[in-house]
């Protein structure tokens, strides 16, 4: 062995040498993991001991604000029975799922076509495609708002599920497009060489292989659309056809009156099937994102 060769291995044994001793461990891994999982991991606490806190205790400036003394769930008893907060998380739900499963069928066409169909102006398409996902909603409601009311759709739930594709639909086919790129063509040529049509091939070669890019694809499109705020704010006036994110902001804040416990278990209970979405898919979220199709 030559003497760079063996200075390269050595080099390569003592390159996490730092990482040896508890001091270093310490600082370099566990105080930063640390400091980021309290960041992360706060306001769901704020919101967990604010949902339980009495209001003696929340309007108290005598008492902790960091815990409980007598937990309660009267906030969430009277959100859920005094409001309209079902009606909220069933619209949400609603317009979330149907949305999103709008949104995908043409995505997953849109961003096949475009990448693995070889015609004149392909790049183009996609790059437009990208470019509508910038235009910021706070300019398209305007627009939309007009046809909208046109069509007779106002406060309606079909006025969301419509209006939510317009910024569902490329973002999930740009997020589509680059996952499709990374499975090899050679999978789909075996498939025509052996018969299969060009739909078939899709179908039963491509889109199977492409599931964890569009279970990826679906749950961004079903975190954005339940977090949606301006179109749910706009295209609905009655109480009972708000979202989440609407309702829990416009029906429990009276002039400068805040119910704390109640807006705190509306946001904490509202967040849940988010968390249960990202839970059961991560994996197939890890996947789509890092395209781990390998040629």
């Amino acid at each position: 062995m030559t003497q760079a060769a063996a200075a390269a291995a050595a080099t390569d044994t003592t390159g996490m040498g730092y990482l040896e001793t508890t001091r270093s461990r310490f600082l370099t891994v566990w105080l930063p993991l640390s400091v980021f999982l309290f960041v992360l991991l706060f306001p769901f606490y704020w919101m967990v001991i604010t949902t339980l806190k009495p209001n003696e205790e929340l309007l108290s400036r005598d008492g902790n604000p960091f815990w409980v003394i007598s937990p309660t769930l009267a906030h969430i008893k009277k959100l859920l029975f005094d409001t309209a907060y079902p009606d909220w998380l069933w619209n949400t739900m609603l317009v979330s799922v149907v949305s999103t499963a709008l949104s995908l069928i043409c995505s997953v066409l849109a961003a096949y076509a475009i990448e693995r169909l070889r015609f004149r102006g392909a790049r183009y398409f996609g790059m437009a495609i990208f470019l509508a996902y910038l235009v910021p909603p706070s300019i398209l409601f305007i627009p939309l708002a007009t046809m909208v009311y046109t069509l007779g759709l106002f406060d309606t739930r079909l006025a969301l599920i419509l209006t939510y594709p317009t910024f569902l639909i490329p973002f999930c086919t740009w997020l589509l497009m680059g996952y499709f790129k990374t499975i090899p063509r050679e999978l789909e040529e075996c498939a025509r060489i052996d018969g299969a049509t060009r739909f078939g091939a899709m179908v039963r070669i491509i889109f199977p292989v492409a599931v964890p890019g569009i279970l990826s694809a679906g749950i961004f499109a079903f975190t954005l659309s339940w977090n949606e705020f301006i179109y749910a704010l706009v295209f609905m006036s009655s109480a009972e056809q708000k979202t989440v994110p609407v309702g829990v902001v416009s029906e429990l804040i009276r002039g400068d009156i805040f119910f704390w416990g109640q807006l705190m278990a509306g946001a904490l209970l509202g967040s849940v099937p988010v968390a249960i979405v990202y839970s059961f898919f991560v994996e197939y979220y890890v996947t789509g994102l890092t395209g781990s199709v390998k040629g």
